[in-house]
């Protein structure tokens, strides 16, 4: 006699069909941590998250029944979330990753990994930076209106060093040598800031004077002086403690809205009405700004054009020669053309 169907025992293959997707990115994400670094586990369970806000906002509540049409969907969603091709890669990849552990689980069927198909970043994601233009409006925008804030800190050494976001998050107070002008970088996992490259990340880092003048200004003047759970005392602080890379980042799109340091909006929209503007989270809705990257991508850049040499900039922005040529160097030909000139001395 069968059982009721409240009472009667889910079989293996059924359990196999039925699992939501959070508690598959969980499983997931528990089972490669051993087998990461804390920055790659750091960036899947971020990437995954958006995955999973797009689950519940799609109503996917099993991951069992993803197919192309999920997939493709997220696809638009983070597109209109103002995101570059090459972060929508990442994303995609990580995914596709996740999927296939699902696969190998039996909760999805082969066909949906092997035909999913990524986007294709090409040359145009290696100009999306920050113009060196447009870093000096900004900064002339910072020294007038918000001098000496954590943002003008945050600016000033993301584009005076080109560090990643992560770098910058993980400095302290004591990191910082103001009489001698530079900062000191340092791998930290067991202390919750570990570093991409980890300890081959560690190193000393020079500051232009104008830099390290806004950063004395700002630990004098505004620093919020809290310590982390460990008690360090972080450079970019909030009342709770370290700032978290969502918040530095928010910060980041904010300020980038050309409509936020030059008054207009180069995209032709109503800023009484502009999404972007009135919602102070949805800054990224803003064509014209851009996330931590560019800035890093900009500043190596024009570090480049300065002439300095790639050796000495590969080991100030820690990325190897060949990765800076294929990712970082957006100069046009016409920059290229011209630097050679002017080092040749041929006018």
């Amino acid at each position: 006699m069968n059982q009721p169907t409240a009472f009667r025992k889910i079989t293996m293959s059924e359990r196999r069909t039925q699992m939501k997707p959070e508690r598959a990115v969980n499983r997931f994400l528990s089972e490669m941590k051993p087998e990461w670094a804390d920055s790659t586990y750091y960036n899947y369970s971020s990437s995954l998250s958006r995955f999973l806000e797009f689950c519940e906002d799609d109503n996917l509540e099993n991951i069992c029944e993803i197919d192309g049409f999920h997939i493709s969907d997220f696809k638009s969603v983070r597109r209109n979330d103002g995101i570059s091709e090459m972060t929508l890669y990442n994303e995609l990849s990580t995914l596709r990753a996740f999927l296939k552990w699902c696969k190998s689980m039996g909760l999805i069927e082969s066909w949906v990994v092997e035909d999913m198909v990524l986007n294709e970043p090409d040359d145009k994601v290696r100009s999306d930076k920050l113009d060196a233009e447009e870093a000096e409006m900004i900064r002339n925008y910072l020294n007038q209106f918000e001098y000496a804030t954590l943002r003008h800190a945050l600016f000033a050494i993301l584009w005076d060093t080109g560090i990643r976001l992560g770098t910058a998050r993980s400095l302290d107070v004591d990191d910082y040598y103001p009489e001698e002008q530079y900062i000191e970088v340092q791998h930290r996992p067991d202390q919750g800031t570990p570093l991409k490259n980890e300890s081959e990340a560690n190193r000393e880092i020079n500051l232009h004077t104008w830099a390290s003048e806004i950063l004395d200004d700002y630990l004098q003047m505004n620093h919020k002086g809290t310590t982390d759970d460990h008690g360090r005392e972080p450079i970019f602080a909030s009342r709770h403690g370290r700032m978290t890379r969502s918040n530095l980042r928010m910060h980041i799109r904010r300020l980038t809205r050309p409509c936020h340091y030059t008054g207009d909006c180069p995209h032709g929209r109503d800023q009484d009405e502009c999404e972007a503007t009135l919602d102070y989270r949805a800054a990224s809705q803003c064509p014209g700004s851009v996330s931590p990257h560019p800035i890093r991508r900009g500043a190596i850049t024009h570090w480049l054009n300065e002439g300095h040499r790639k050796e000495l900039i590969s080991e100030r922005m820690n990325v190897g020669v060949k990765t800076l040529d294929e990712h970082y160097d957006a100069r046009t030909e016409s920059e290229k053309r011209n630097l050679r000139r002017e080092m040749f001395k041929m006018d």
